[in-house]
């Protein structure tokens, strides 16, 4: 299995590399492949050059945005370098780091926040600044209608799109806007196709084995839909990178359901008498396509899942997939896996197997609580089970939601707020609403009725500068390849980030959660019932970073009140908390026509907010991270795996309508051999039962970890779950490991 692929691997794990640059994983889309033949397209300082010369020229001219970026699309299109190489089935599009942001998309987003919405942008960067709520404006999470895409192809695509504008026309006319749009899918489809020619023409004129076949592949992509497993993902490929690193719209999940996209195919290849074997070695180049670019965030694709009739979706298919991406001992792509009761414990055993061992990236999503989530906002039953899972682990109906990730609240600092006035102690500005002296806080329930006061005002404030914002996302950034496949958007002739979709949603984050807890209990129990301080000498520590206070600091590190731990006290505290955010945000009204949606997910602000958060009544310092998704903070899930289990349930996960994913860390000695499989699948069955929605897995040694700091040099290989992501132990600041250390440390005690 998989001979010619070992033969072509070393090619394809340094594809994406720049022959004077060193790789460095955290860079996306910096690098864009070797050098290709110059005679093939442009450099990318001429193609830089010529966008903004004519994308000044067709601003000039009045022409619609729509039609200025498709035009844009297509001039990178036509004029980048292309490749057919001899050691990979997959063709080479140079421009794959959004040659045409700067000049377009960059330039109008910059143009409206100076203007239009200035209120909006100071409101922003004061959030920012302060990492009180990290705001941008988001298109980061679309997966576009796959079956469409499958069936149609690329210049199936372009026909309906015209056949819709053609009735339209005949019925009720179409005004300007409409007529940008369809103009706009018009342009940048048709570049799709001749992209395809230029393609195919290179092909040609190659002599390597692979060039037949790669010609013959895209001849078939030129005039219709696929016909092979092959051809699919050829066509899968090529609109990711067009969508994703032209187009500047990521493409958030590699198929609905890659089993599912790729089953008629698989099986009809398989009943032509192509051998099984020769499919996973063309779906091992094609996974090693995304191994090569190296997105941090991993890119993701899911499998599994439920049928109309009840039984699973898990099928050869499936296998066949896993054990390819098992065989290729990567962790980017990244999958997900649909859990349900039907979901075939032999097929989880496989992917358990793999993150015991630190090979592979996954994550397990829960059917049940994914359906719960969904329904709570409108979907139906069918459309909850057909559901997409995009990015790390977030939730939509398939081809037509799209959810825009806006504002990562940091609940920690509505405590810090609160003991300062809303003064933020590192921006060194009011950020917060002033809620007065902490000397006034006579009792537990009145510094409690500030923290919930700042907090809403943070929620509030960040919902309504989304909602300002939100009415202009089709003038950033029009989004005609992916508003093609959406049949909704077609039959409303509108861009789909425009209400061209059925489900015009918006999420709002919730970052360090168990940290907010944590800090909490401590105030309540230090000041309020030991009266070991009062508020205003808790305040004074804070400010001094712990300095001179390391004894309180070591008496609240040691307090038993830590979420994570199934503490009824912390309990009760952390339900209320998470019912109160997730109801005053879910199902409230978007600009879009759609509604918010809450997320409990961090992705890398844990770190990142943590960085600008002070030192804070739990006994973190200034700087350190803080915790992440749904998980206690390092070091404070101290009571086993089953009372944090119990913990994060008790939040009410299904609340969280666009996500909500636990961290579990084990120690290897607990999985290890059958018995070790089958207690992670026991902790993923709870959880789904319990009502969780997402739930992923570090499996640590506290000495492993200590040693891979020491003799990095040994552990190449070694794999961290992140957020939603993997990455190498290595590629982590020394911050980093440490808290990774510290989560390792208090499991070990477990």
């Amino acid at each position: 299995m998989f001979e010619e692929l070992t033969r072509d691997r070393a090619y394809l794990e340094n594809k994406y590399h720049r022959t004077d640059e060193p790789f460095n994983p955290y860079l996306r889309r910096k690098y864009h492949g070797y050098e290709y033949d110059p005679a093939t397209g442009m450099s990318d300082e001429e193609l830089t050059r010529g966008l903004h010369e004519a994308c000044d020229e067709w601003e000039a001219q009045g022409l619609a945005r729509p039609v200025i970026k498709a035009l844009a699309v297509e001039y990178a299109l036509e004029h980048t370098r292309i490749d057919v190489n001899a050691q990979d089935y997959f063709v080479g599009i140079y421009s794959w780091n959004r040659p045409i942001f700067d000049a377009t998309v960059r330039k109008w987003h910059d143009g409206l926040f100076a203007t239009e919405l200035s209120a909006e942008w100071e409101q922003m960067e004061r959030f920012n600044r302060a990492a009180a709520v990290n705001m941008w404006v988001d298109y980061d999470h679309i997966v576009p209608d796959w079956d469409a895409l499958m069936s149609l192809g690329f210049s199936g695509i372009l026909e309906r799109a015209r056949g819709y504008r053609r009735r339209r026309e005949a019925s009720e006319g179409l005004d300007a806007r409409q007529r940008a749009y369809f103009d706009g899918i018009e342009i940048e489809y048709r570049a799709i196709l001749r992209l395809i020619d230029r393609l195919h023409g290179y092909a040609l004129t190659q002599t390597h084995e692979k060039a037949p076949k790669i010609a013959q592949c895209l001849e078939h992509l030129r005039e219709g839909a696929p016909t092979n497993t092959y051809e699919a993902l050829q066509l899968m490929y090529l609109y990711f990178m067009v969508s994703e690193n032209v187009d500047a719209y990521q493409v958030r999940s590699l198929g609905n359901g890659l089993d599912h996209t790729l089953r008629p195919f698989w099986e009809a290849d398989l009943a032509r008498g192509v051998p099984r074997e020769r499919l996973c070695e063309i779906l091992g180049y094609f996974m090693m396509q995304f191994s090569a670019i190296g997105n941090y965030w991993g890119h993701p694709f899911y499998l599994g899942g439920t049928a109309a009739d009840g039984s699973t979706l898990v099928d050869h298919v499936s296998y066949d997939i896993l054990n390819t991406y098992r065989a290729l001992d990567i962790y980017n792509p990244k999958i997900q896996i649909k859990v349900n009761v039907n979901t075939p414990t032999a097929f989880l055993h496989i992917a358990y197997d793999m993150v015991r061992t630190s090979r592979g990236s996954f994550v397990f999503c829960c059917e049940p609580g994914m359906t719960r989530a969904v329904m709570s906002y409108g979907a139906t039953a069918e459309e909850a089970r057909t559901i997409d899972i995009r990015g790390c682990y977030e939730t939509g109906v398939r081809a037509n939601e799209i959810v825009t990730a806006d504002a990562y609240v940091n609940a920690l600092k509505a405590v810090l707020y609160a003991m300062r006035d809303g003064y933020d102690g590192q921006s060194r500005e009011t950020v917060g609403v002033r809620t007065g002296s902490v000397d006034a806080f006579a009792t537990f329930e009145d510094f409690y009725a500030a923290v919930l006061q700042q907090l809403e005002y943070l929620t509030e404030t960040a919902m309504s500068t989304v909602s300002s914002i939100e009415t202009h996302l089709e003038e950033i950034n029009p989004s005609s390849v992916y508003s093609a496949t959406v049949t909704h958007s077609l039959e409303r002739a509108r861009d789909a980030y425009a209400g061209g979709v059925k489900f015009n949603n918006s999420a709002i984050l919730i970052c360090g959660f168990g940290s907010f807890v944590d800090a909490l209990m401590a105030v309540k129990k230090v000041v309020y019932e030991e009266k070991r301080v009062s508020l205003s000498e808790l305040a004074q520590a804070l400010e001094h970073n712990w300095e001179g206070y390391e004894e309180l600091r070591q008496r609240i590190l040691r307090l038993p009140h830590k979420y994570g731990n199934g503490d009824p006290e912390t309990q009760t505290l952390a339900t209320a908390l998470s019912h109160w955010f997730a109801l005053r945000v879910d199902n409230r009204p978007t600009a879009r026509g759609g509604v918010y949606k809450a997320l409990m997910h961090s992705a890398m602000q844990f770190i990142w907010q943590g960085e600008k958060t002070g030192a804070s009544p739990d006994g973190r310092r200034a700087g350190e991270e803080i915790s992440k998704n749904a998980s206690p903070a390092p070091g404070a899930d101290r009571a086993g795996v089953t009372a944090l289990i119990r913990s994060a349930l008790d939040l009410t996960p299904y609340l969280y309508t666009e996500s909500f994913c636990l961290d579990v860390m084990l120690h290897p000695s607990a999985v290890s051999g059958e018995r070790g499989l089958a207690t992670m699948d026991a902790l993923v069955r709870t959880y789904m039962a319990g009502g969780g929605i997402a739930i992923q897995f570090n499996v640590f040694d506290t000495s492993t970890l200590r040693d891979a700091q020491l003799h990095p040099e040994r552990y190449q290989g070694l794999q961290v779950r992140v957020a939603g992501w993997n990455v190498l132990w290595n590629n982590l600041s020394r911050a980093e490991q440490d808290g990774y250390i510290r989560r390792a440390e208090a499991n070990r005690k477990n």
